[in-house]
């Protein structure tokens, strides 16, 4: 959907400026071992036989078994969507914290017949699992950080709350994720919305509901969460945001809430450079 595409277009304008991209298209050939002291990347690793299963791995020069790793996981509506709109973050990521790994990654587009869920959280699982087992390999630690935007900010909140069970996240940040499917907006959505909430199933059950919703899933143990969203978005409702912020208060869950009370689904000028240095401080204290 148009729409859902432009906050993706509108978060990297900011982000264009800060980085350029060093993506040729090509991918070096895999050595092993691999030097832990030069940097490394490598596209398009696959992850599963769908010719959405890959994602691309970014590692730092001079790593070391406590490198940690931030994965990117793009929006789209959980329907359409790729890694590339997600490349200036990594740049932005690389330029501000040089020594840490990155991997920006493709997932299962869903579609009338597909559910995204529970596909793209295995996905996820999948990539996870990925590093841990080349976790030697690549000289990483087992310790991340998700940034989602958009249905990828719902996907990495869902992931980071109820499917990491080794406790490796971190910190999590929803650029305008869905949070909560239970919430009256969605119960009854707008027309735009329906469609997208009509791919999880015709009228699913409350316990469903609850178990895709990040609010529902949130407990004490939650990684630190920092959530932006924008007062006047047409496909998000604001409860969305205030609702996550509040069931986190009420966890004791470290967070950090930002409403753009003018923004829509995606922001431009001061807006996204607030929240750029807003994300900067937040990796910097808990990743």
């Amino acid at each position: 959907m148009k729409i859902l595409k432009f906050v993706v277009v509108n978060l990297i304008v900011f982000m264009s400026l800060i980085g350029c991209s060093d993506d040729n298209g090509t991918t070096k050939e895999t050595e092993i071992p691999l030097n832990p002291l030069e940097y490394y990347q490598e596209l398009n690793i696959s992850y599963g036989d769908d010719a959405n299963q890959v994602f691309d791995l970014y590692l730092p020069a001079n790593r070391t078994e406590d490198t940690k790793t931030i994965i990117l996981v793009h929006g789209g509506g959980w329907t359409t969507g790729d890694k590339s709109e997600m490349i200036d973050f990594k740049n932005s990521i690389r330029q501000d914290f040089p020594n840490t790994a990155i991997v920006n990654l493709n997932y299962r587009l869903a579609n009338t017949t597909t559910s995204p869920y529970p596909m793209q959280i295995n996905d996820i699982s999948s990539v996870v699992n990925h590093l841990k087992t080349n976790q030697s390999k690549y000289t990483i630690s087992n310790t991340i950080g998700f940034i989602g935007v958009s249905a990828g900010g719902h996907l990495a909140l869902l992931w980071s709350y109820a499917h990491d069970t080794d406790n490796n996240v971190n910190m999590v940040c929803s650029i305008v994720g869905p949070t909560n499917f239970t919430d009256p907006e969605y119960l009854d959505p707008n027309p735009l919305m329906k469609p997208l909430i009509e791919l999880f199933g015709i009228a699913p059950g409350t316990a469903f509901l609850e178990e895709i919703s990040p609010y529902h899933q949130a407990k004490t143990s939650s990684p630190p969460t920092i959530l932006f969203y924008g007062g006047n978005d047409p496909l998000i409702p604001t409860t969305q945001g205030t609702a996550m912020r509040d069931k986190l208060v009420s966890l004791g869950v470290t967070h950090q809430f930002t409403l753009y009370p003018d923004a829509g689904h995606g922001w431009i000028g001061l807006d996204l450079l607030d929240t750029y240095l807003k994300l900067k401080a937040f990796i910097e204290t808990h990743l």
